[in-house]
């Protein structure tokens, strides 16, 4: 077998809020055209910038509660009033056409997936301290204090999920994560 990537792969790239998740993929996908990053659905609605099947695909709460009646989530969740999910058709016709999924999801979700799809690979990033983490949480300045301390919380417990995971990266030098996570899913 020549090839270097598994067809068909799904990784779930998950870990606290702010610690850098989002930047890895963009980066990763930009350097690898072929991996395919499933677009979650969510019931928020869209802030400046977002495009509706590019940064999220936007549902009211009806449209999403049938579709998870369905079974049309691989995972879902429900954050500060919204709901959020990943779509389960097309990871599967992704997965069916041999290309490779990423999903960027959280703990809970990468939890459901784990259920729902034992197979797929699971990477859990972290940041180098807990002050870094506060620090880029604060960074955004998009939030009211308590909120950050919601999340400062929730972050302080998923830290301690990292065991629960095939691998753990560190996101403290960007470039040096992403040549990990490039080694991680073999894409050399």
């Amino acid at each position: 077998m020549g090839s270097t990537s598994t067809p068909g792969r799904l990784t779930v790239i998950s870990g606290p809020s702010g610690v850098g998740k989002g930047t890895l993929v963009a980066s990763l996908l930009q350097r690898h055209p072929g991996l395919w990053l499933s677009v979650s659905a969510t019931t928020r609605a869209p802030r400046p910038g977002d495009i509706d099947g590019v940064t999220y695909r936007f549902l009211d709460r009806e449209r999403f509660e049938a579709q998870v009646q369905a079974g049309g989530f691989l995972e879902w969740a429900e954050f500060a009033g919204y709901l959020y999910g990943t779509p389960r058709g097309p990871v599967e016709d992704h997965l069916a056409q041999g290309r490779s999924v990423l999903l960027e999801i959280e703990l809970e979700g990468a939890r459901q997936v784990r259920r729902s799809f034992p197979d797929g690979f699971q990477v859990f990033i972290k940041p180098p301290s807990f002050e870094e983490l506060e620090r880029r949480i604060r960074g955004r300045g998009t939030e009211r204090e308590e909120a950050i301390q919601r999340r400062l919380g929730r972050a302080h417990q998923e830290l301690e999920a990292e065991a629960e995971f095939d691998a753990v990266l560190v996101n403290g030098d960007l470039d040096q994560a992403i040549s990990n996570l490039e080694e991680l899913l073999n894409l050399g």
